[in-house]
């Protein structure tokens, strides 16, 4: 036989997309289904007698081209195949018009695809958001979609299709260059083309419009003059059927999403798939080629879920080239690729980043460790809790309250780490803006990118400054600070668990935050206090390790009784001035007993400074409700001086007489 593909050119006696995909699909999945059984599965003729050799040949060695009828076209039936009714029941009648049909994509298999390209990822994992824009359209509703630059393109296409509308697309602006494409020559070309789309659309036409954002100026506030123009144009002809587009980070104004029946915000992956049987497919399974999963050994689809949940189609598809371009010939695991995945994530994301702090660099404080393993736990495997039971047992958020300098934001980075999770630490007063509305679009903004980069951990330190009780003032300040307060609210009851992100609030003004902030449900309240005796020895321990500063155990125990109301960041500057004094010294010195007494007299000395500043009566040194006085010697005694010199009481360097 010819090395050369036969051509067979067919005209459907039904939906000719579902043909299409269906031959797209079989080229790289299904090299042994033969052209008999793609025309019993999708009734069609041929322009040219077909031989019953050449329809028992594997789809992958013809080449099809999929046309229409032209009147006089002489067509043939397959031989021994007899031509099925149409999909909508009809007669069989080819070039058949388009409607919105449930085999009018491409369906899953179950295993690993051999390849999968971004347009059919697309279509696989929001098939069902498709299907329902489509239907939409075709009861002439306009749809408004709400999704990532990266989908419109395959969107819009998938849907046009789908909803059996002849489209019309206004001329693509690429989004590659959001401020300097839309430039005002280029907005009223496109604003023109809109404008005579939206006149001249016959009844079954469909106006796609993929940068509806950018038309508008990508802002809700005032109304600009763009989205004044726009505005007309679209209202000019009500009964105009449009699909539109917006990014999540470039809201229009109210009045033109009005202009919309319906909005759908397509996002987040599924965890499953509906299969070609039926059946569900995992969602990591059906996006991840085989080749892609044979490299990370031990590959876990469902495991690998709570790790791209957040990401559309595109991105999860970009994500795993991205690792199996790091590490295609050679050796790799799956926890390798998770890894990749993350490391994707925080390289993408112009906020988040990756943190590298464990709970075992965290000294003491054993009881909060176990409640925050606990947390991490419950997140990790939540897909092992009852589905009914899911929203109310896994974490939503914690507030870790304390005296300052006593780890909250360390705690935050080792859950964080723990999960494997992004994290982005964000100042309280950052969020707050001076315009009306700006505080909560942020807030909105963060969650939003924490879901894209889930799992996910959000850090609002100073969180009393955006999380303050709600008042009944109507000053601009209190609307603004009740405005924050019910959006963060609103992000919390949106929870979704299999988009694991969790929120952390750090403070020193447990007293002054909302109540509806602090339900069980929200947020729960962990006490972060002054490290214990036990707690300072090994905050101690942990950080002469870190400094690679020598301490003996008995040296611990005497630092640790020495270092009494002190905080943990306070702990960790002794070690790190004396590392700093033994390298960069000049004349350096060394991290011994006597310069480690030397510092924490200092630190000392400075708390006492401090308290009587602030009037501090001396009863409460002397009563051991505070720092304790006096000379450093008499904590340390003789434990913390070398053989021939006594720890001094003051930073001089004369011994105790």
């Amino acid at each position: 036989m010819s090395q050369t593909r036969p051509l067979v050119t067919l005209i459907p006696l039904g939906d000719p997309e579902a043909l299409r995909d269906r031959y797209a699909l079989a080229r790289v999945d299904e090299p042994d289904l033969t052209l008999a059984d793609l025309l019993r599965a999708h009734p069609a003729v041929s322009t040219t007698p077909m031989t019953p050799e050449l329809l028992d040949l594997p789809v992958p060695r013809i080449r099809v081209v999929v046309a229409e009828a032209t009147s006089g076209q002489p067509v043939y039936l397959p031989p021994g195949l007899v031509a099925a009714a149409a999909p909508d029941g009809g007669e069989p009648k080819p070039g058949g018009t388009s409607t919105v049909k449930a085999d009018a994509v491409v369906r899953p298999k179950h295993g690993h695809p051999q390849h999968i390209d971004e347009e059919t990822a697309v279509r696989l994992a929001h098939d069902t958001d498709i299907t329902r824009a489509a239907k939409y359209l075709d009861s002439g509703l306009s749809v408004l979609v709400v999704c990532e630059k990266l989908l419109v393109e395959h969107l819009a296409i998938a849907i046009g299709r789908r909803s059996g509308r002849s489209v019309i697309a206004v001329d693509v602006v690429s989004s590659t260059a959001r401020e300097s494409a839309m430039t005002g020559g280029r907005r009223q070309q496109q604003l023109a083309a809109l404008h005579t789309a939206v006149r001249e659309a016959k009844p079954r036409d469909l106006i796609v419009v993929p940068n509806l954002d950018l038309l508008a100026g990508g802002t809700d506030m005032a109304l600009s003059a763009e989205a004044r123009e726009l505005t007309d144009v679209l209202y000019d002809r009500n009964e105009s059927v449009l699909l539109g587009f917006v990014d999540p980070s470039l809201v229009i104004p109210e009045v033109l999403a009005n202009r919309f029946a319906v909005r759908l915000a397509i996002d987040l992956l599924p965890r499953e798939l509906v299969g070609a049987d039926g059946a569900k497919v995992p969602v990591g399974q059906a996006l991840v080629t085989a080749e892609e999963a044979a490299l990370f050994a031990g590959f876990s689809a469902s495991e690998f879920y709570k790790h791209i949940a957040g990401m559309n189609a595109v991105r999860m598809r970009h994500g795993v080239r991205f690792a199996y371009q790091r590490y295609q010939g050679s050796s790799a695991v799956f926890e390798d690729l998770v890894t990749e995945v993350r490391n994707f994530k925080a390289a993408t994301s112009a906020s988040f980043d990756l943190p590298n702090v464990s709970f075992e660099e965290i000294g003491g404080y054993e009881d909060i460790r176990r409640e925050l393993e606990r947390a991490v736990h419950l997140i990790n495997h939540a897909e092992q809790v009852p589905e009914k039971f899911r929203h109310e047992l896994v974490p939503r958020g914690y507030i870790f309250h304390g005296p300052p300098g006593t780890g909250k934001t360390l705690f935050a980075k080792a859950v964080a780490t723990s999960l494997k999770a992004t994290i982005l630490v964000v100042s309280g007063p950052e969020v707050t803006d001076m315009y009306v509305g700006e505080s909560e679009r942020k807030v909105r903004d963060l969650f939003a990118e924490a879901r894209r980069n889930a799992p996910a951990v959000i850090v609002f330190d100073e969180f009393d400054s955006i999380a303050g009780r709600r008042s009944g003032r109507e000053d601009g300040g209190s609307r603004a600070g009740n405005a924050i307060v019910a959006q963060l609210l609103t992000e919390l009851d949106g929870f979704r668990p299999e988009v694991p992100v969790l929120v952390i609030g750090t403070t020193n003004r447990l007293d002054i935050i909302d109540d509806a902030l602090l339900r069980p449900s929200r947020f729960r309240p962990i006490h972060i206090d002054l490290p214990t005796t036990a707690a300072r020895r090994r905050i101690a321990q942990v950080h002469a390790g870190n400094f690679e500063v020598t301490i003996s155990e008995e040296l611990l125990d005497h630092l640790a009784g020495a270092t009494e109301r002190m905080n943990g960041d306070e702990i960790r500057s002794v070690f790190r001035d004396a590392k700093a004094d033994e390298v960069l010294g000049n004349p350096p010195r060394a991290a011994d007993a006597r310069r480690l007494g030397e510092l924490v007299g200092t630190l000392r000395r400075t708390a006492q400074d401090r308290d009587l500043s602030r009037s501090v009566p001396s009863s409460r040194v002397s009563s051991g409700t505070g720092r304790p006085a006096g000379p450093t010697t008499t904590l340390f005694s003789a434990h913390l001086r070398p053989p021939t010199a006594a720890v001094p009481t003051t930073g001089e360097d004369s011994p105790t007489p």
